[in-house]
């Protein structure tokens, strides 16, 4: 069951993109020579960018009775975990220097598209991440209810596995 949905757009990302997209486009059909000479560099980067913005326009947050989800844009880059592993959850704010997208940090991955403002999660075998939102104290709100349910409706182990 979903009990959390929220889709951010990366405006900025992706009107960069296509700017550049369109400089290597310009730059490519504007440069003398055949298709398969030096125009090729600038039109397969403008091809790799548009390929980017399709990945990247957005990142959407979603958690079920047993899941956060999180994907890029199209839904070909996306990751989960399960709400019964996650410690703690804290909102914070991204370096500059951390950027957007996809990429390793000092405190752990970063999926983000644009904005500052993120949750930090902390699983319970170490691994930690963050995911990039403008709307953090909703996302926060809907984790700590989902995982107090979560905790509520599961039977108590024994120990005995």
């Amino acid at each position: 069951m979903l009990i959390y949905s929220h889709r951010q757009v990366g405006t900025l990302i992706i009107v960069t993109l296509w700017i550049a997209l369109v400089f290597c486009l310009w730059l490519g059909w504007g440069m003398p020579g055949s298709l398969l000479g030096p125009r090729l560099i600038p039109l397969a980067v403008a091809a790799l960018l548009a390929v980017c913005a399709w990945l990247f326009s957005s990142l959407t947050v979603e958690i079920t009775d047993t899941q956060l989800r999180w994907r890029f844009g199209s839904g070909l880059i996306r990751s989960r975990v399960a709400l019964a592993e996650i410690e703690s959850f804290t909102l914070t704010r991204t370096r500059l220097y951390e950027g957007w997208g996809i990429h390793l940090t000092p405190r752990g991955w970063l999926y983000n598209v644009s904005g500052w403002r993120a949750v930090h999660i902390r699983l319970k075998n170490g691994r930690q991440f963050m995911l990039g939102t403008d709307e953090p104290e909703e996302l926060v709100f809907a984790l700590r209810d989902a995982i107090a349910d979560l905790r509520a409706n599961t039977p108590p182990s024994d120990g005995s596995e």
